[in-house]
């Protein structure tokens, strides 16, 4: 983030004032505080974009289905087929029908010029012009409803077929072959999983700043985070819980990540004031963490502190433990061999915390 980013880029304020143990020559860094991004993080679920359940169009008995659940399908492949038989015999009466019509209109016409041509030599009234031109009228729109009449049987074949309307995975298959099919009948569901996203509820108290910063994280499995800045704010919140439903729009084809599984998102809301050190300075001992500091004494202590996130990958923030200004030695190895040299100078007990 962009905060984050200008205080790696700072030149680490908090390493500005090294200075020389007087003891033996050892480094040390100032703690610091700077403000770094405010950030809230907010359990979410993963969702797939697309996901649906297929239903009939057409009556039909199942006469095959092609997939089952858990299957991987690629969009456009056969799903399910149905008893085409009846659909077959519509399209062929409509096709017959569409011939018949055209021969009517073929006609029509011919009548007509012949009507025409006749009035124009005043050997017939001009009702039966008038009636010529209302056969051929009629014999167009009766052209017309057999045109619609067929593509409509042809759609109607077309949807004894059902296909997959984009790649993914089956999750749940409705009918058995042998079954009669009706339109509105579900068939089969699934789920993509090359377009996810996280649906997270969030409390009504940070939907301002969330509307305003317009950026969040998210958690992937094995700890990495990656930047989200497509996110959807619903306009209303829920009376139950007075919480703001955020979606948030994952990359495409990310790996190991399935509907339903809980994530970690984190929502930026401002800035805070933090307290950073060095990361080579803290002291990672069993479930111990901390730091060595150099007290009002010129003397080396052990401190335990708790630790809050890093910054990059030099920085950590303290939670406790730790002040401003004190400063911590960043050569933990050596400040603990020079500590061992003080107890022995002072006649300290040498148990090590």
């Amino acid at each position: 983030m962009k905060i984050r980013a200008a205080i790696l880029a700072s030149g680490w304020l908090f390493l500005s004032l090294l200075s020389m143990s007087a003891r033996a020559g050892l480094e040390t860094g100032m703690a610091r505080e700077v403000m770094i991004p405010r950030v809230f993080r907010l359990d979410g679920v993963i969702e797939a974009v697309n996901k649906s359940t297929i239903s009939a169009q057409t009556n039909g008995q199942v006469e095959a289905i092609y997939y089952d659940v858990d299957d991987v399908v690629k969009q456009g492949a056969l799903l399910v087929k149905l008893k085409d038989t009846e659909q077959q015999a519509a399209l062929r009466r409509e096709e017959a029908d569409l011939r018949a019509a055209r021969a009517v209109l073929d006609d029509a016409r011919k009548n007509y010029r012949r009507i025409k041509d006749l009035h124009t030599k005043k050997l017939v009234a001009k009702s039966d012009l008038d009636n010529a031109q209302v056969s051929l009228n009629t014999a167009k729109a009766k052209l017309d409803v057999a045109k619609a009449a067929l593509e409509q049987a042809r759609e109607q074949l077309a949807y004894t077929r059902i296909t997959a309307p984009y790649t993914g995975i089956v999750t749940e298959r409705h009918v058995q072959v042998g079954e009669v099919a009706h339109p509105g009948t579900p068939l089969m569901s699934g789920i993509s999983l090359e377009e996810l996203r996280v649906a997270v509820d969030v409390p009504q108290s940070l939907i301002v700043a969330i509307r305003e910063k317009g950026r969040a994280r998210v958690e992937l499995p094995g700890g990495n985070w990656i930047d989200v800045s497509d996110l959807t704010i619903f306009p209303f919140a829920d009376p139950s819980s007075n919480t703001f439903k955020v979606r948030l729009k994952l990359p495409r084809n990310i790996g190991h990540l399935f509907p339903g599984m809980l994530v970690k998102s984190a929502f930026e809301t401002g800035v805070a004031p933090a307290l950073i050190v060095p990361e080579s300075a803290v002291v990672y001992r069993s479930e111990v963490t901390g730091l060595y500091v150099r007290d009002e004494d010129e003397q080396i202590r052990f401190r335990y502190v708790r630790l809050g996130d890093a910054l990059g990958e030099e920085t950590i923030t303290v939670l406790s433990g730790l002040q401003e200004g004190d400063e911590v030695f960043l050569d933990p190895i050596a400040a603990g061999a020079e500590l061992k040299k003080q107890r022995v100078e002072n006649g300290e007990n040498q148990e090590h915390e």
